[in-house]
């Protein structure tokens, strides 16, 4: 972890503000606007927030979806290496891509949006994405039931891409690739908390 990162975050009160949930939540319209609002959002030294509950940092999390030729879900799925940043989640297997937002995302002539430049920034830097697709912003996600949860906040997306066309660009995402719904549900203890949320809310009814 790079010790002067600094990474956008929002103060858990606003959360509680909005309205307290645990897991996950796919009523995007009560939050997202108020939690990326500038009045809302500040950029603090990551190393100090991810020991300080009373801030949550902001985290997309990006759901590759693919409907194979029988018209059967899948989803891109991948393990952690120990070489990615948050190391309590390594060697966790995940369906979920994205990370921090931080100050390297905000334009010099302070125009943009920070929020989608870091987005786009994360997933550039850990998939290649060879297909063409929809993105939709599906939920949140709070975990205030784990070490991790207590000072992050999901913004989950669903990208619905034409073919299952993605591939990992970090050597630490391993054993990637699409595979069938039913499959990763039948695993899901595996799986972070933060997937096993998505997954069941998502997909278990599917």
């Amino acid at each position: 972890m790079d010790a002067t990162e600094r990474v956008l975050v929002v103060p858990t009160e606003l959360l509680h503000r909005l309205g307290y949930f645990q897991g996950f939540t796919g009523e995007v319209d009560l939050y997202l606007a108020d939690l990326l609002s500038p009045e809302h959002t500040s950029y603090r030294p990551r190393s100090e927030v991810e020991v300080d509950p009373s801030f949550k940092q902001l985290i997309p999390y990006v759901i590759f979806h693919h409907l194979d030729e029988q018209g059967r879900p899948t989803v891109f799925q991948y393990t952690r290496g120990t070489g990615q940043g948050e190391g309590r989640l390594h060697k966790k297997r995940s369906v979920g891509i994205g990370g921090h937002i931080s100050t390297i995302d905000v334009a010099a002539d302070g125009e943009g949006n920070p929020y989608e430049t870091g987005m786009r920034r994360e997933l550039d830097e850990e998939v290649i994405v060879r297909t063409p697709y929809a993105a939709h912003c599906v939920g949140l996600i709070n975990d205030d039931l784990t070490e991790v949860g207590r000072v992050h906040l999901g913004v989950v997306y669903r990208f619905d891409v034409e073919c299952p066309a993605v591939e990992p660009r970090e050597s630490d995402i391993l054993e990637s690739g699409f595979r069938p719904v039913p499959e990763i549900l039948a695993e899901l203890p595996t799986f972070e908390t933060w997937s096993q949320l998505c997954m069941k809310a998502l997909f278990a009814r599917s």
